[in-house]
């Protein structure tokens, strides 16, 4: 049986160590490293090992009695989220790491809305039982209040020879057919065991036990007790399906698409199929390899279950389909905030892009731009930690010395009111017109197209063709030139020429008629917002309440916790993000805050953020809103407020 596990924490919970424990335990290694001896086995890249923290999800391979496991260690620093859930959508089962003396904290509760949204089946570690002020009932408390209530504690109970009451009635409460065969036959051990098996599966219960990972506590308990939960059924008849969950370079320059096979098996020399339905690429496996931490070993065969990494496929990218799977994933950890990147005199510009499109496509949260006319190239980041780790990582691969100006806010724009726009293309032996109707959408949906284009008017062909114009790049809004989005865009009609019609003309025409609709629109500036939920000392109530409402945030009534308030609400990231910093200090660190990102709602400061961008809608060089037509053998352009009334199609 093949299972991959992954391992979650806030940082400095214990994550690591709690990796090497089972790493040692089924002999893949023979010595436990540590995270402050920089030894540890899966921490092994050097930024890992001055740092002392997790960056990058790496992975090992280990056995335990008729399981092979493939362990993927995550970061645990909110800095590489991204890293983080893009692991998370191949793991068959997830184990949280949960420090008993500090419960669960801020990104913990990130963890857990992550492994939701993707339906990961977890268990919970509670971890540092020896140290002063572990208490394992106060955070089974906490993860009941918090987390789930469906957690049930195992530690003292011998799971494969006979269960205590307490886990008989929970089970069987959690189950209708049990709970009746219960009071009517009593306890089947095989049934309860078979019972746990599958709603562990099904994320309807979450087993914990405790201990020490650094003393050696509980290890070998929790290993026996997870194997004897778990279970999987890949099946290796079907054809070849998998998932890209991460995209590397080795040192050598060549570029390793890793995948997780979820049915049938792989080959070298097949070919597959990638990308979503209608824009299918098929390449062929020119090798496989299968990583052990820093270390591979090439292959000729992969089965489903399996993690791996091949050669051959160039354009595959992080959540793709493999083989007969097309459905692309979409992660949450988004990044709010962008950096432009800083070079010295000396520096090949066009060079150092190169490298950050490598970066980018290992990491497609940093969505690298290039600005030609100024010569700039600009990324994504969560936050300061992530640039400072950049740095190091681009020094430290391609040699270059570089810093990065103070993050900046990532705002976007949508409309409120609904348009149509009018483009149309024609310089001299070129057409193409398209209408477009732009309409507001719920928020935070991003750009939905839909076409009611007749096919005498535009083929399906060229109907596509629009769409694909739409999606392949963020269109530019009119007031700050931030990305639009929250729209939906209807293909209303459009016309093309038999003789004149060629390739890029479509996608001029699609863009103006976007531009010409926004100039017509009701724009509104949005920015992004976080969900945030602190715990503090009833006597810090007011202050909290109060910065809350000078950062222009809404909270909800706060709840009372014994001598303790939660408060969640709703808060601009620009003007919350250095409150845990602000938090830490005035409660001397026993204030605890959670901080997810949100999405994006309207700009507190629109029109002061709109005035200090200072962006000018008529001298963007890759957007326009004007139309060419043709007259007399020449094309010449016609402003977005004229062009409307010569449009060709009705």
């Amino acid at each position: 049986m093949k299972k991959t596990i992954g391992i979650l924490a806030h940082v400095d919970a214990g994550k690591t160590t709690f990796s090497e424990q089972l790493l040692f335990h089924t002999k893949t290694i023979r010595k436990r490293g540590r995270v402050d001896h920089q030894s540890a086995f899966l921490d092994n890249h050097e930024i890992e090992k001055q740092r002392g923290i997790t960056v990058f999800a790496d992975q090992a391979i280990f056995h335990y009695k008729d399981s092979t496991y493939y362990l993927i260690d995550t970061p645990g620093h909110v800095d590489f989220s991204p890293e983080m859930e893009r692991a998370i959508q191949v793991m068959d089962f997830a184990i949280i790491i949960i420090s008993a003396v500090e419960g669960i904290e801020g990104h913990t509760e990130t963890v857990w809305k992550l492994l939701k949204k993707h339906h990961v089946p977890t268990f919970f570690f509670i971890n540092k039982t020896d140290r002063t002020g572990g208490n394992v009932e106060k955070v089974l408390k906490e993860i009941r209040n918090n987390l789930t209530g469906d957690v049930l504690n195992i530690n003292s109970c011998a799971i494969k020879n006979s269960f205590d009451e307490e886990i008989i009635d929970f089970v069987a409460e959690r189950d209708e057919k049990l709970f009746d065969y219960y009071m009517a036959q009593g306890f089947n051990h095989n049934l309860w065991v078979e019972t746990m098996q599958t709603m562990i599966r099904e994320c309807n219960l979450f087993p914990c036990i405790s201990g020490s990972a650094l003393q050696d506590i509980g290890i070998e308990d929790f290993i026996d007790k997870f194997d004897y939960l778990t279970t999987t059924n890949y099946n290796e008849k079907e054809g070849f399906s998998g998932r890209v969950y991460k995209i590397r370079y080795d040192e050598t320059g060549t570029r390793m698409t890793f995948i997780k096979a979820l049915s049938g098996t792989l080959n070298i020399r097949d070919e597959v199929a990638y990308g979503d339905a209608d824009n299918k690429v098929t390449e062929k496996i020119t090798q496989i390899r299968t990583y052990n931490g820093n270390h591979f070993e090439t292959v000729q065969q992969v089965y489903a279950g399996e993690l791996f990494a091949v050669t051959g496929l160039a354009k595959a990218a992080t959540g793709d389909g493999v083989g007969t799977l097309f459905e692309k994933r979409s992660f949450e950890m988004i990044p709010t905030l962008r950096s432009r990147v800083v070079f010295g005199p000396l520096v090949n510009v066009k060079e150092a892009l190169k490298y950050f499109t490598i970066l980018d496509s290992e990491d497609p949260s940093l969505k690298v731009t290039w600005e030609e006319q100024l010569q700039q190239i600009h990324i994504h980041v969560m936050g300061a930690i992530q640039l400072e780790v950049l740095k190091q990582v681009v020094l430290g691969r391609f040699g270059l010395q570089i810093e990065f100006d103070k993050p900046e806010i990532i705002y976007k724009e949508t409309v409120e009111t609904s348009v149509t726009g009018y483009g149309h293309f024609e310089p001299l032996k070129h057409y193409a017109e398209v209408h477009l109707k732009i309409e507001p959408a719920p928020r935070n949906s991003g750009i939905q197209f839909k076409s009611i284009c007749h096919t005498d008017h535009l083929s399906i062909g060229l109907q596509n063709l629009v769409k694909q114009h739409i999606y392949e790049r963020e269109h530019h809004g009119l007031l700050t030139g931030s990305g639009l989005t929250d729209v939906t865009i209807t293909l209303l009609t459009g016309r093309d020429h038999n003789r004149h019609t060629h390739g890029g003309d479509f996608r001029e025409a699609t863009f103006r008629a976007i531009r010409q609709g926004l100039e017509k629109a009701n724009n509104r500036l949005l920015e992004p917002y976080y969900q945030f939920k602190i715990k503090v000392d009833m006597d810090q109530m007011g202050r909290v309440l109060t910065d809350i409402q000078t950062a222009h945030g809404k909270f909800e009534t706060p709840i009372i916790d014994g001598d303790r308030v939660i408060i969640t609400g709703k808060v601009p990231v620009s003007t919350f993000m250095e409150y845990t910093t602000t938090l830490a200090s005035f409660t001397k660190g026993k204030g605890s805050i959670s901080l997810d990102f949100a999405g994006y709602d309207i700009c507190h400061n629109e029109l002061e953020v709109v005035e200090s961008i200072g962006y000018d809608k008529d001298s963007d060089p890759m957007y326009t809103s004007s139309s060419v037509f043709c007259s007399r053998g020449a094309g010449y352009s016609v402003r977005w407020d004229k062009a409307e009334k010569m449009m060709h199609c009705q």
